[in-house]
């Protein structure tokens, strides 16, 4: 009994390692928002090439979950920082996806054009509003405001026109006023402000008092179960990017406009960066009562028929 289980034991452990030893590069997807920070500042500090040897980083820029969770659904992706809607959506969708850590909590705020005579919620009715994608984590969190003050999407049979553009673009389309308002991570929302657009919804009062994930880090759960080895230095090196960002917050805001320059040619005022590192905050944890009532703000969104049970994708 004894011979037949320790060659099956060493078999199993020979095939272990070898899947362990498997990937040679790790694909990591994210955003040039200020709420991806960690992903910025560990780009910009070599923090995670450093963590993973030899093994090579292929990072790789999107523009919202949406077309980010297509690429993790098409294998494109194997790590990924994004916002916990469309992280859900993947896990509802029986994607193979698991929750790593959390990366930024807060940091998104509605911004209205200074012209729009918009002062409340309830002015948003028959107004143009941007979110970065919809399904993504702020469009899901605008609807929950319109619902909560008795507004419906034009789709809906309402009177709010709800329309996608790329944060970093969000500038030109308030000065070209194609839309009157948005709902949007930082730094743009900081950018705009300093535009002399004004801010009706701030971090705290968009949703939970402040207290909900705008960020996760995902991984795909075969991936994870291949290369245990390569997913523990990544996380390692993404508690060092926080923890660096809390420590050094003046070095961390010069490494992620560096980034965004790097990503979309634009660097912003350093004081424009300072109010949107104020309205977010940078931590490793994951919420799952948020992340849960997060699943029910989707349903109540239409983007799902029920909010699935999160534990079980979160990894241990």
């Amino acid at each position: 009994m004894t011979r037949l289980i320790r060659p099956t034991l060493l078999t199993l452990t020979l095939l272990t390692t070898a899947a362990a030893q498997d990937a040679q590069t790790v694909r990591l997807g994210f955003f040039p928002n200020l709420t991806h920070a960690p992903a910025l500042v560990g780009l910009e500090r070599g923090t995670f090439q450093k963590a993973l040897g030899k093994v090579k980083l292929d990072a790789r820029e999107f523009v919202s979950g949406t077309t980010l969770t297509e690429a993790f659904a098409a294998g494109q992706i194997d790590i990924a920082y994004v916002g916990p809607g469309p992280a859900i959506n993947a896990a509802g969708r029986g994607m193979p996806v698991q929750f790593l850590a959390g990366a930024s909590e807060a940091g998104a705020v509605l911004v209205v054009r200074k012209d729009s005579g918009i002062k409340s919620y309830r002015d948003l009715g028959g107004k143009i509003v941007a979110v970065p994608s919809l399904g993504n984590t702020q469009d899901i969190s605008l609807r929950h405001i319109l619902n909560e003050n008795g507004l419906k999407p034009r789709a809906d049979g309402g009177t709010v026109t709800i329309t996608p553009i790329a944060p970093a673009d969000v500038l030109a389309a308030f000065a070209a006023k194609r839309v009157d308002a948005t709902l949007v991570p930082e730094p743009w929302g900081a950018a705009l402000e300093a535009q002399g657009h004004k801010v009706i919804g701030s971090e705290k009062t968009v949703w939970r008092d402040g207290k909900y994930p705008t960020t996760v880090v995902i991984v795909n759960a075969k991936f994870a179960q291949a290369n245990p080895q390569i997913v523990a230095a990544f996380l390692k090196a993404h508690t060092e990017a926080v923890a660096f960002i809390n420590r050094s917050p003046a070095a961390a805001q010069t490494a992620v406009n560096n980034q965004l320059l790097k990503a979309t040619g634009t660097k912003l005022d350093p004081r424009v960066l300072q109010r949107a590192f104020a309205r977010t905050r940078f931590t490793t944890n994951l919420d799952l009562a948020a992340l849960t009532e997060y699943a029910k703000l989707n349903v109540e969104a239409g983007y799902a028929r029920s909010a699935p049970d999160l534990a079980p994708f979160i990894r241990k």
